[in-house]
């Protein structure tokens, strides 16, 4: 091999472990059991107790950083939607592992990066993101029937909220707190028939989460 092909041999791998390196999750580091968790995700292993993750972001010093980079994340949802539409796959996964570096915890940015690895043949992270997509939403879901103060869903941040009812395929007509029964948030909605339902979300946990960031 002469001299010239073997500098731009080591040029190629080398963007190659760039980009790689550019689109790898960042795990938090933090010694706490939020940063183990997505560690044991990234590795595979996705038979964890979702509930419990979703509760320990709270906990974890991560929930401080992903509130200071709440802009970060917006403007990063906003991009991820523009490249969905421009069909730029590559720079989906990329946009996407960006906002869950952020918050693992977002269903919404499991739920593209699934998507997109489905479109590219990723059957293996394709099978990974939405066994942790489905596992945080069970984790709402199965906390009770949402038609009640009393049975709501139990979330820890409003994004959940909105996710599940687009996932649900209504529209929210108006929102309000309900405390018959608990600390709720009220959510009267339409369907694509124009039929009015309600729906509640327990939102202890989300003021939980804002006092603890007061006292920053």
């Amino acid at each position: 091999m002469n001299k010239q092909c073997y500098i731009l041999l080591i040029i190629f791998n080398f963007s190659i472990a760039f980009a790689q390196t550019e689109t790898e999750i960042k795990i938090p580091e933090f010694d706490d059991d939020y940063s183990k968790t997505i560690q044991k995700l990234e590795d595979g292993d996705t038979d964890i107790d979702y509930k419990t993750f979703r509760e320990s972001f709270l906990e974890s010093e991560q929930f401080k950083v992903a509130a200071k980079k709440s802009s970060e994340f917006r403007s990063l949802k906003k991009d991820m939607y523009r490249l969905m539409s421009e069909l730029k796959y590559d720079s989906i996964v990329m946009t996407t592992k960006k906002m869950l570096t952020i918050d693992y915890t977002s269903m919404i940015a499991h739920k593209i990066l699934r998507q997109t690895y489905e479109v590219l043949g990723d059957t293996v992270n394709a099978k990974k993101y939405k066994t942790i997509q489905f596992g945080l939403l069970m984790s709402i879901i199965n906390s009770g029937d949402g038609k009640s103060c009393e049975t709501a869903w139990s979330v820890i941040q409003v994004s959940e909220e909105y996710f599940i009812l687009d996932m649900i395929g209504v529209d929210l007509s108006e929102q309000s707190i309900d405390y018959n029964g608990g600390l709720c948030d009220k959510m009267v909605v339409k369907n694509e028939n124009e039929e009015e339902k309600v729906y509640y979300f327990e939102i202890s946990n989300v003021f939980k989460g804002r006092e603890k960031l007061q006292h920053e």
